[in-house]
């Protein structure tokens, strides 16, 4: 999943993992192009020594630490304009230093991204883009041994215009609260909006798939009567199921500070939830079949691993666009998916006591003897609810690319460990598809899908 820097993309021309080198070296007297709080830029590698590695970790830090930003190695630059050309080493003994030293050398470790840029007349070299998401789990600070003598003992930095400060004692004791605070507060949306939308559906007694989505940074989705109605058209037109071609929802309606959508009036029908805040939900009833005994009692519901990941794959790229195109959310978001067997055993409504309603049936997912028709336990444990959660870049879902197939894989994984699977199988880690793998209802949506992205 390689970071978003919009300013910086309007600078070279695309996304940075797939910008080229001419688009680098055409930077060279672009006075746009100056260092700034997002972006700086080194002649040449980091040292290999203690001052090498304290600057590496200051620099990714500082960014990681304020609001993102990418550092350009292989460039100089002139009263922070760039001014010349210096091509650097891009084997992987370059890399796997700078690893070592930021992991190494900041706390907790910062993510970065290292991307590549090669010269295409001379392999091997060319520019290394170091690109520094806003971290959510700032404030990082440098562990390397000072270099230098100061009076600070606390070591975290931050970017500020084109130069990086310290931050004072205060400043840290307010970036942890922070933290803390923003965790906390984002774990209790993410409960509250998947609560909400389980309480609508509470009647239901299959099987189905809940998708929550809750933005680092909030949004905000603006409710009229005209944007209404330019929503309303979109979400009428959206195709939620990839690969199908053709669009599933029926109704859009004003809710409580959201747009509540459904496919249409059926019992089991999606109903999704999409908040002003970015945040939104959606559950989806999920194909399977129910196996009887000779009294027409439901014993048990199953469903193939397809049957749980291919509504997964729609339901990403879906709540993501929300958050990212209706509420203007930006950055990384958090994930929660979860599979329950019946409403009933959702743990928000162990507390609801109805004496009407149906024993809940075992639920398990099986993968299909082709010859007998019969499931194929990994193991014969059903669970009632399954859960699991990631951290996501929005655009990369709502964009479609392989950061969503990596996403819905690591969901995917966690969440069917449940019922007896190391992994699933059907996504890789590093996003690529098996679509043969899928069920016979969704291979082919799932492999046309795809072919048309350039995923397969």
């Amino acid at each position: 999943m390689v970071t978003r820097l919009r300013r910086l993309e309007g600078l070279v021309g695309g996304r940075l993992n797939d910008v080229d080198y001419g688009s680098i070296a055409e930077l060279v007297g672009n006075t746009d192009a100056a260092e700034g709080e997002d972006l700086d830029y080194k002649r040449e590698h980091y040292g290999n020594g203690d001052e090498g590695r304290e600057e590496l970790a200051k620099d990714v830090a500082a960014f990681a630490n304020y609001s993102g930003g990418l550092l350009i190695l292989g460039m100089a630059e002139n009263k922070g304009v760039p001014s010349r050309v210096f091509d650097v080493d891009l084997d992987d003994n370059r890399l796997r230093h700078i690893q070592r030293a930021v992991a190494n050398n900041t706390a907790p470790p910062v993510p970065y991204e290292a991307i590549p840029v090669h010269k295409p007349d001379a392999p091997g070299t060319g520019f290394l883009l170091l690109a520094i998401p806003r971290s959510p789990h700032a404030p990082h600070a440098v562990t390397a041994r000072p270099t230098r003598l100061s009076r600070d003992a606390l070591r975290y930095p931050r970017r500020s215009g084109s130069q990086t400060d310290w931050l004072t004692e205060t400043d840290v004791a307010t970036a942890y609260r922070a933290r803390y605070t923003a965790a906390a507060q984002r774990d209790q949306r993410l409960a509250d909006v998947e609560e909400e939308l389980v309480d609508a559906v509470e009647s239901r007694t299959t099987p189905h798939l809940i998708v929550t989505l809750v933005p680092e940074q909030a949004g905000d989705m603006v409710i009229d009567s005209g944007r209404f109605a330019r929503y309303q058209e979109e979400l009428l037109a959206t195709q939620l199921y990839l690969g199908q071609g053709s669009s599933n929802f029926g109704r859009v309606n004003v809710g409580p500070r959201q747009l509540i959508v459904a496919e249409g009036g059926g019992r089991y029908s999606s109903r999704a939830e999409l908040h002003r805040d970015g945040s939104a939900a959606i559950a989806i009833s999920l194909s399977g079949r129910i196996h009887v005994d000779e009294y027409e009692d439901a014993q048990l519901h199953t469903a193939e691993p397809g049957d749980v990941v291919y509504p997964l794959l729609c339901a990403l790229p879906f709540l993501a666009s929300h958050a990212r195109d209706r509420a203007a959310a930006s950055g990384l978001a958090h994930v929660r998916v979860a599979l329950v067997s019946d409403m009933a055993a959702h743990p928000t409504q162990h507390n609801v006591l109805d004496l009407n309603r149906p024993a809940i049936v075992p639920f398990r997912v099986d993968r299909i003897d082709p010859a007998t028709g019969r499931p194929q336990p990994l193991t014969h444990e059903s669970y009632p609810y399954a859960v699991a959660d990631a951290g996501v870049l929005l655009d990369d879902l709502a964009d479609l690319d392989r950061g969503l197939l990596q996403a819905a894989a690591a969901l995917a994984d966690e969440l069917l460990q449940a019922y007896g699977y190391p992994e699933t199988g059907l996504i890789t880690r590093t996003g690529h598809l098996h679509p043969a793998q899928f069920t016979q209802r969704n291979s082919g949506a799932v492999e046309q899908w795809a072919g048309q992205r350039g995923l397969l």
